[in-house]
């Protein structure tokens, strides 16, 4: 059910869908989503600029517009080689021309270092969909490599992250495998991946160590949902801004943890076992995060917040009442001529839907969050 205050009605009704208001809140929407996306893709973006800019253009008509026979090379796409969906045991012989290198969805076990011999300008792999095991990648074969800033090795059989990589990687996609170790030094020279995506594979705590994430100097986005993690992972990289552990059966955070990660904006803990003994005495009380995700938790009161937080989400918890003058973020006094809605608290969107939690909400609640747009209860 969502609610609103009647006295507020013209200014903060919080209903799902609003004709009145939909333009305001699509609007406001829209550019949190753009905010978000701009955030989520500033690696992407730099990335796609890299991978497509060329500083000393080449004649291709210079090169043997050689084809391995089990693959498709698009004349007017010269850097591209697509070999996927053909069934392959194995990767061809890759022409040195090739930049983008599609295997995804075949049966290949092995990544030896041989077909790629010649392919010292490949910049993308897409390895998803196959058979690969960590005794299947020979030594070498990735990390020498040196120009490839995208590895996609989901759905395989992996049971430990892949080492050495090239210092030049990017992203590392590894979702759904059987990862459970990392051993020492495997991101020691990855001082340029930006996203590690480690999500649904088979990681628990002893996974880590203190200096596991070493080397990391430039990680914006670390995915670890649907693990079997039972503590937050430590010593994340300090420039975090995406944090995703979502699925994974957390019963506390420690106390100052986000003092490491100083940027974290985006934070997701949805569907783990926190309570409020397992959160810190300051709650999320954290500048940086605008977005948090804490729902299907075992919470009882919604904790302390920051007047930065935009987005809040803690449905189907166990929270009774919401207690405003405990959550309302304090805020600094302002001169009389300053607009309290731009420095007030600047939470718009609260979802409190699947608690005991009965309506009508607070009046002060309202009064407290004056840029709240909507509240799902």
């Amino acid at each position: 059910m969502v609610t609103g205050q009647t006295n507020f009605r013209s200014r903060y009704r919080t209903q799902r869908y609003i004709p009145g208001q939909q333009g305001t809140i699509m609007a406001t929407t829209i550019c949190f989503i753009i905010w978000v996306l701009f955030i989520t893709d500033t690696a992407w973006t730099r990335s796609v600029r890299q991978v497509y800019e060329v500083n000393e253009p080449e004649d291709w008509t210079m090169h043997d517009f050689d084809c391995p026979r089990e693959c498709f090379c698009p004349p007017s796409f010269p850097t591209a080689l697509y070999c996927e969906n053909r069934g392959l045991k194995e990767i061809p012989a890759i022409p040195s021309r090739i930049w983008y290198l599609y295997l995804e969805n075949n049966l290949i076990e092995t990544i030896p270092e041989k077909p790629f011999e010649n392919a010292t300008q490949l910049r993308w792999i897409n390895l998803n969909k196959n058979k690969i095991t960590n005794y299947g990648i020979e030594k070498g074969a990735l990390s020498q490599l040196k120009k490839l800033l995208f590895l996609f090795l989901e759905d395989n059989e992996l049971e430990e992250v892949p080492s050495p990589l090239p210092r030049s990687l990017e992203q590392l996609q590894l979702a759904r495998n059987k990862v459970s170790r990392i051993p020492q030094g495997t991101f020691s020279n990855l001082e340029n991946l930006t996203l590690l995506d480690l999500q649904h594979n088979k990681l628990l705590d002893n996974a880590f160590q203190r200096d596991t994430f070493k080397g990391l100097k430039n990680l914006m986005q670390l995915n670890m949902a649907k693990n079997a993690l039972r503590n937050m992972p430590p010593r994340l990289p300090a420039n975090t801004m995406q944090l995703y552990l979502d699925n994974n059966s957390i019963e506390g955070i420690p106390e100052n943890y986000f003092n490491v990660i100083p940027k974290v904006a985006f934070l997701r803990l949805n569907h783990n076992k926190l309570s409020d003994a397992g959160l810190p005495s300051s709650g999320f009380n954290v500048s940086s995060i605008l977005d948090l995700q804490l729902s299907h938790n075992q919470l009882t009161k919604v904790p302390r917040i920051s007047a930065h937080l935009q987005h809040l989400h803690l449905d189907h918890n166990k929270i009774k009442n919401v207690n405003v003058s405990v959550i309302c973020p304090t805020t600094t006094t302002l001169p009389a001529e300053q607009d309290i809605f731009s420095y007030g608290p600047h939470l718009r969107y609260l979802r409190l839907d699947g608690n005991e939690i009965k309506p009508p909400i607070p009046m002060d609640l309202m009064t407290c969050f004056r840029l709240l747009q909507a509240v799902v209860i």
